[in-house]
């Protein structure tokens, strides 16, 4: 599909002149005073997920804009190609359809009989292997003898499956001991593995390769712990998350679950590398997750652009970076279950969008994704806070709140009250900031912040919040015009460390710059 550059349509130089007539000098605290129901015009309920985009510095027009935008740039096309099994990912010439893995039939997405029936297999393939796997997760979860299941994995084989088993611990099963390795750094493994026994440990290794360097590296000292403990069985306390059976059944591994070419690894939570979440809330717990996700495929797929919420979100993502020139996003869950959101949205945001080639190849003009960091609150008010309220930079915020306090709710009175109190105040406090003629306590306020709230966390709200964070990024990807489904950026430094390896053992740096010779000298053993 071939769309006009974002910033060669006449709706981006549109958004130029009102950024510098009205955009630049907006202020909300006047916003609010002028238009009495800016609340409910700039804040919508999507599946699951409440979203207030009113502390935000948008108008009216600006959002009219920005939506002409999108359909200059053809995003609703884009997005159609997407649910229609389209080869998106032009660089490996791949489709996306991480939303069949969601429980779709998918002759609902598309009337074209061809596409219709390539979709209806896949979805085939998908509900065998999910049925596999939670019949697996099940067994496990009534295996009183395993009380410890260790994920090895990286990237998009722990960042999601270690955020999601964190976020539901409260629908987790008791009995069972979740953890998470992921750096090639022994003393992360060595830490998980002191506290175990070989004889009550599943390990579960997630690499669709089988080759991942660093996943690789785990397993096999894994392995190497488990026999050195006595383990024996290498079947049943191993279990591998690949499309290489071979390889995993010459590691010794019987029980394997694969995945396919059109799911990216920062999309595959919903997969087999879910794995670890279906063990921890169960078989109905996670078609729970995948059924909140579908709901919120749907309502990208089928809401009008202007009522669409992974849209605006998207929207206003171009509007701060390409014309505020906001250069990050600060993620603040006041959730300690939702301790892992900001890292996971680091990589599913600035790994998909953090790129600066188009998708024919040439040099992007404008920036594409902001960088994103957080802590949960309240921590966070107590560490970055300051610079958020009375730096030189603005930083938009993004709050997320849960209303209930838990599935299964605690029992100190008090806690969640303050902690709601908390987001609100931050929240208000970022907008109408306060005066003071000294300076030293001058909080100039009118600085952004989103609100999404949840009712409660479970596994279809969690579900739902993801699904709208992916389709977000691949809106502001397809207004950029960027391939927002590869990852080449990742490749250079892997196949560097190949070559940097041998030579720490034999000292050769012929070819290298000064740099990495000296310090490879310094680092080398002995």
């Amino acid at each position: 599909m071939t769309t006009p550059r974002c910033d060669k349509t006449a709706a981006w130089a549109a958004l130029q002149a009102h950024f510098e007539t009205r955009g630049k000098a907006f202020d909300l605290r006047e916003a609010f005073a002028q238009d009495g129901q800016r609340f409910e015009n700039f804040s919508q309920q999507a599946p699951h997920v409440f979203a207030d985009l009113s502390k935000n510095l948008i108008c009216a027009d600006s959002q009219a804009l920005l939506l002409a935008l999108a359909d200059q740039c053809g995003l609703a096309q884009q997005r159609d190609a997407m649910f229609a099994g389209a080869q998106i990912n032009t660089t490996e010439q791949r489709a996306v359809m991480h939303f069949l893995l969601r429980k779709q039939p998918p002759a609902q997405y598309i009337p074209a009989q061809a596409a219709i029936n390539k979709l209806a297999d896949a979805q085939a393939e998908v509900e065998t292997t999910l049925s596999a796997m939670l019949d697996y997760a099940e067994q496990v979860r009534s295996d009183a003898a395993i009380t410890d299941i260790v994920n090895i994995g990286i990237g998009g084989s722990d960042l999601g499956p270690q955020m999601a088993v964190l976020a539901l611990d409260e629908f987790a099963a008791s009995g069972k001991r979740l953890h998470f390795v992921s750096n090639i750094d022994g003393a992360e493994l060595a830490g998980v593995l002191r506290g175990l026994k070989a004889e009550s440990t599943l390990f579960l290794v997630a690499s669709k390769t089988f080759t991942t360097t660093e996943t690789m590296t785990n397993a096999h000292s894994a392995k190497a712990w488990f026999e050195a403990q006595g383990g024996s069985h290498i079947a049943r306390h191993f279990a591998a998350l690949t499309t290489n059976v071979q390889a995993a059944n010459d590691f010794g591994i019987t029980a394997t679950f694969g995945f396919w070419d059109w799911v990216g690894g920062r999309y595959s939570l919903w997969s087999a590398i879910g794995l670890p979440l279906a063990i921890a809330i169960g078989a109905a717990g996670f078609r729970d997750f995948l059924a909140g996700a579908h709901a919120m495929d749907e309502h990208f797929r089928t809401a009008e652009l202007a009522r669409n919420l992974p849209v605006r979100l998207g929207l206003l993502d171009v509007w701060y970076r390409n014309f505020h020139g906001f250069s990050s996003r600060s993620i603040a869950p006041y959730s300690s279950a939702l301790r892992r959101w900001p890292a996971y949205l680091q990589q599913l945001e600035m790994e998909s969008n953090g790129k600066r080639v188009g998708k024919d190849g040439q040099p992007l003009p404008f920036d594409t994704s902001p960088v994103l960091w957080g802590e949960p609150g309240t921590n966070g008010q107590h560490a970055y806070f300051q610079m958020l309220h009375q730096g030189t930079t603005v930083v938009p915020v993004e709050f997320v709140a849960i209303r209930q306090a838990a599935h299964s709710p605690h029992d100190l009175p008090g806690h969640h009250t303050k902690l709601l109190a908390n987001v609100l105040a931050q929240a208000q406090a970022l907008m109408r900031g306060k005066e003071d003629a000294g300076g030293h306590r001058d909080f100039p306020g009118n600085r952004p912040s989103t609100f999404l709230l949840l009712d409660q966390l479970t596994p279809a709200s969690l579900g739902a919040l993801i699904a709208l964070q992916e389709h977000r990024v691949f809106v502001s990807g397809a207004v950029w015009g960027i391939n927002s489904f590869d990852q080449w950026g990742v490749e250079l430094g892997k196949v560097l460390a190949k070559d940097i390896e041998p030579r720490l053992q034999n000292g050769d740096i012929s070819g290298l710059d000064g740099s990495t010779a000296g310090l490879l000298q310094r680092l080398r053993p002995g």
